[in-house]
């Protein structure tokens, strides 16, 4: 009887944090969804290539959702974000061109590297885009200077520094307990804005100038999250409603305060919304 009832408790549990797989930051590698073959992965992601050469970004944040729209909480649409930006990269093949590459924030494999640790890596526009389970990406044009100074950061080692290695689905952007792939790129434009590295004094900042997307959980998968998903950490929340880092309340923060020159929703036919707000 006992097996029984845990195994129904296990299944409730599993159901009841579906819908919290928020920031699910991937663990690397070109892993493709329903949403595209490889065929059409590599024609949408050279037009958004093009979309962002013919606007001069040299970079460029880009969003894509790992789990379709129905198993999403309300309001979040995309999982997972990263940093495409304008330079020379060597193919497989060892010839170099010049084009945009995704830095990302991935989370381990659970066998090489723990899922609640993650690491800094690139893969190219195509993987990224192949890895999305919907067919549209949500895009953020951070202005010329921001563009720079996010450059810089990566040129000279300080990019790295804001990455803090433990990691949650769920984090907090509001202390340095834990951290997620949307998170960081906003950790790397408050370090870029406020010209600091500090992780303590960052934080400080966002918590005064940045509202996060609030996720709503039953009580269930609050309790017993962790049991099920170990990539599903609260303590970083300290019993509050769950706060995160989402491409609406990046976008938002963002064109605010006139950190973003351009955010706009793009599909395989095009740009299908811009924002302003």
């Amino acid at each position: 009887m006992r097996s029984i009832i845990r195994l129904c408790l296990t299944c409730l549990l599993m159901a009841a944090i579906s819908h919290t797989s928020i920031a699910d930051s991937g663990s690397g590698g070109s892993t493709f969804k329903q949403a595209f073959s490889p065929e059409e992965a590599a024609v949408f992601s050279k037009s958004i290539e093009k979309q962002l050469g013919d606007m001069g970004a040299r970079v460029a944040i880009v969003f894509r959702t790992g789990r379709t729209r129905d198993k999403l909480p309300d309001g979040i649409n995309y999982t997972h974000g990263g940093f495409w930006t304008y330079q020379a990269a060597q193919t497989p093949s060892g010839d170099l061109l010049r084009g945009y590459v995704a830095q990302n924030l991935f989370h381990g494999d659970g066998e090489t590297l723990p899922k609640t640790q993650s690491y800094l890596d690139t893969d190219f526009p195509f993987e990224f885009v192949g890895a999305s389970s919907v067919r549209d990406l949500g895009v953020i044009i951070p202005t010329p200077v921001l563009q720079r100074r996010i450059l810089k950061m990566m040129e000279d080692g300080q990019y790295s520094k804001v990455h803090d290695p433990d990691y949650s689905l769920i984090a907090s952007p509001f202390n340095d307990r834990f951290q997620n792939c949307n998170e960081f790129i906003l950790d790397v434009i408050a370090a870029a804005v406020w010209d600091t590295t500090d992780y303590s004094q960052i934080k400080a900042n966002l918590s005064e100038h940045f509202k996060a997307g609030r996720i709503k959980t039953g009580l269930l998968a609050r309790v017993f999250g962790p049991l099920a998903d170990e990539r599903i950490k609260l303590a970083d929340h300290r019993g509050k409603p769950i706060y995160t880092v989402t491409f609406d309340s990046l976008a938002t923060f963002m064109l605010d305060n006139n950190l973003a020159q351009d955010v706009f929703i793009i599909e395989p036919e095009g740009i299908v919304e811009r924002r302003d707000s």
